[in-house]
């Protein structure tokens, strides 16, 4: 009965964000309520299980979202994010726009959400099309999957942040094992894009002109700026998890480069970071109206949704449902792929990559023992096939979709034969490189 309950439980949550449009904070809350009274859980240990759910989350990585957040909108707004796509397309040269646009929206996506990095280059995405004088359709295909690659496998996005802390895994490990294979995947989707998309003809009609791309360019920080509040926070969470496996006994120095690695003290330093890159800091932009402000609006949704994850997590873990599947899957061989199509049905389900990845979390999470995920690597190794499976199937439900389509001219029937069909050769080419990697390796 536990693992139909749970069942059901998956049902529930995907008919209350699709069919009947209830916030996702809502439907994980109320189906792990609802759990855990049909679960036979005594009250009192409900309410607990709800507490300790919520606070544990939310004091692993909701200032982690929150700063990730905050470092996407001064990059967004400061014009630091064009800056960046403009130098990739320097390296890659404009002959290969979509190449340089799969490029370009795999860096963006990792600090800025997926349907913003598409809004803010979609005006550079259509000029460069139109001066190649190629259809727009391979350069927008490749862009929004290259966003959708490092958006739903790359820390610090806030999907994966959320799935490892729900999972207790390694979050420099989950930097390490995502970024070949998430590079990979994003080689693919480029080739698809290239050879698939590109067959079909949209006409870029560039609503930009050179003028307004040279004036925006004036006030944008340069490269080196531009890739800091990035790059920083990235080198040393990844330092951290590499000193942590490999130095035992650590002075002064190395305890001290530890702390500037946790993920908390990163992100902040990459706020830090951020804070230079407009032209003149402005108090309006720390304001509850300016750039934070908006950023905390922003980050307030996730940081719920990722809270409600993690009761229903601690619920169905108090439940004792552990046992009970590691009973019920112990027989059944299929590795990675458990996590991979779970959430990929859910976000096939209900649209959005981020709830796929916190809820998919949320249920595995009291059974990774008994799924044999229990070393460091094999939990990252999970949040890499979640972060995977919840690129499948972007289409109507997804706001992203509605995004891609709207911006480049395409009609739905068009959306989903290039983008929904680019998503789920993303999603099962990642997938396909993980298993690889972990029959070699692990």
């Amino acid at each position: 009965m536990a693992v139909l309950y749970l069942l059901l439980s998956v049902i529930l949550i995907i008919l209350l964000t699709t069919k009947l449009k209830v916030h996702p904070f809502l439907a994980l809350f109320g189906v792990a309520l609802l759990y855990g009274f049909l679960s036979g859980m005594p009250p009192e240990q409900i309410v607990a299980s709800i507490n300790n759910g919520f606070g544990d989350t939310i004091g692993k990585i909701g200032l982690i979202i929150i700063f990730g957040i905050i470092i996407g909108a001064f990059l967004e707004n400061s014009g630091g994010a064009f800056t960046l796509a403009q130098t990739v397309l320097k390296i890659v040269g404009k002959k290969r726009v979509p190449a340089a646009m799969g490029i370009i929206g795999y860096i963006i996506s990792i600090p800025v959400f997926a349907d913003s990095g598409f809004i803010l280059l979609s005006s550079l995405n259509k000029s460069l099309a139109k001066k190649a004088g190629i259809t727009l359709a391979g350069s927008t295909i490749a862009l929004s999957l290259g966003l959708m690659c490092s958006h739903t496998m790359v820390p610090p996005t806030p999907g994966p942040i959320a799935a490892a802390g729900i999972l207790g895994a390694d979050l420099g490990l989950v930097m390490l094992l995502s970024l070949p294979i998430s590079a990979l995947s994003l080689v693919v989707v480029i080739i698809f894009a290239t050879k698939y998309a590109s067959k079909k003809y949209i006409d870029p009609a560039p609503d930009i002109t050179e003028e307004q791309i040279v004036a925006r360019m004036k006030t944008a920080p340069g490269m080196v700026k531009s890739s800091l509040p990035v790059i920083v926070p990235i080198l040393l969470i990844v330092s951290r998890s590499l000193i942590s496996a490999y130095v035992e006994e650590p002075n002064e120095l190395v305890r001290f480069i530890l702390f500037l690695g946790e993920p908390v003290i990163a992100l902040l330093i990459g706020v830090i970071l951020s804070l230079t890159l407009p032209k003149k800091l402005e108090k309006s932009m720390l304001s509850t109206s300016g750039w934070v402000g908006k950023a905390l609006t922003d980050a307030a949704t996730i940081i719920l949704i990722t809270g409600a994850g993690g009761i229903f997590g601690k619920v169905l873990q108090d439940s004792g449902i552990a046992d009970v599947m590691g009973e019920t899957l112990g027989g059944i061989q299929i590795g990675i792929w458990l996590p991979f199509l779970l959430s990929a049905a859910i976000k096939t389900a209900q649209g959005s990559s981020t709830v796929a990845l916190i809820t998919t979390a949320s249920i595995l999470m009291p059974m990774m023992e008994s799924l044999g995920f229990t070393t460091e690597m094999q939990k990252a190794i999970a949040v890499i096939a979640i972060g995977a499976g919840s690129a499948v199937f972007s289409h109507a439900n997804d706001s992203f979709f509605w995004v891609v389509t709207q911006m480049s001219g395409m009609d739905v029937k068009t959306g989903y034969r290039l983008h929904s069909l680019g998503s789920a050769v993303l999603g099962i080419s990642a997938a396909i490189f993980l298993f690889i990697f972990n029959l070699l390796f692990v």
